[in-house]
């Protein structure tokens, strides 16, 4: 039998679900007008007005930044990051992980002190940037992967997980004959696909949304991510109203079309930057909450 629901009840989800919608409308909404912009004659969007649809449809935003080799670069040199990062990352930090878990480890008390630790203190800008120089990696695609293999806080959910599984599968596959090495690739590692492919995930993001080291460490154009290289052309714009850092290719179809102006392709940039990264969310939600919360909240 339903139960019904009274009409303080009723007024109430209604607050409730209106609420919502609000909140879901004001975090949606930026995106949604850069995407409209970016779909729209930028000579036109400079009048104003464009809110929820394009009112003269054009895609001369998107060939103009799919023209640009230095865009291209960007983007493909983003990817490489956040394939090799993400899979290099993983690995090292749930092997890390996993000696953490063993008890016949001498010192484990200090080492994950000593992990924590870093958690709480870096060393500073100047003094890692000095780092970096030393060790040779400025102007490298490796200063994009080695300073971010080992994720601490990936590491405690890591091992919160492992310590979770149940004991004797170690123990079965020791009698069998089977090594560490195997142990970890051949059970701990097909059985934390939940846990892994959220760390994946929020590791994935990461690399794909830092432009700040790239502005640091990277001098070289045929380096920089295509994040830094949008950062940059935000900065021209604000600086000079106009694109500077498009290439001459570029910049001369931008000023044959006369119908694109710094701002549409702004936005077709970050629409072109955000949909990749967005794209992958779907594929991997339901995993969270069994991922993380499985991973942090056993002990």
């Amino acid at each position: 039998m339903l139960k019904r629901i009274s009409f303080s009840d009723k007024v109430m989800l209604v607050v409730i679900y209106t609420m919502l919608t609000l909140l879901a409308f004001s975090a949606l909404y930026p995106f949604w007008n850069a995407l409209v912009v970016s779909f729209n004659v930028g000579v036109d969007t400079a009048k104003g007005g464009i809110t929820f649809w394009p009112r003269e449809f054009t895609l001369e935003n998107y060939q103009v930044i799919l023209k640009d080799d230095r865009l291209i670069n960007g983007f493909l040199i983003s990817i490489a990051r956040v394939v090799i990062g993400t899979v290099s990352s993983i690995f090292m930090t749930a092997l890390l992980a996993f000696g953490m878990t063993r008890a016949d480890l001498i010192g484990r008390k200090f080492y994950m002190i000593f992990f924590v630790f870093t958690m709480y203190f870096g060393g500073g800008l100047i003094p890692t940037y000095l780092l970096i120089r030393s060790l040779g990696m400025m102007d490298t695609f490796a200063v994009f992967i080695i300073p971010s293999l080992i994720s601490v806080w990936n590491m405690i959910i890591f091992r919160t997980f492992f310590k979770g599984l149940p004991v004797g599968l170690e123990e079965s596959a020791s009698i069998d004959g089977c090594s560490t090495w195997g142990i970890f690739f051949k059970i701990i590692l097909p059985l934390s696909g939940p846990v892994i492919a959220t760390l994946a995930l929020f590791t994935a993001v990461g690399h794909w949304n830092d432009w700040f080291m790239p502005s640091i460490y990277i001098t070289n154009d045929k380096l920089l991510p295509i994040q830094t290289i949008l950062r940059q052309t935000l900065n021209s714009n604000i600086v000079s109203g106009q694109s500077s850092v498009l290439d001459s290719a570029s910049v001369a179809l931008m000023q044959q079309t006369k119908k694109v102006t710094s701002k549409s392709l702004t936005m077709a940039m970050m629409i072109v930057v955000t949909l990749p990264i967005i794209s992958v969310y779907p594929f991997l939600q339901k995993y969270f909450v069994k991922g993380v919360l499985v991973g942090s909240l056993k002990e």
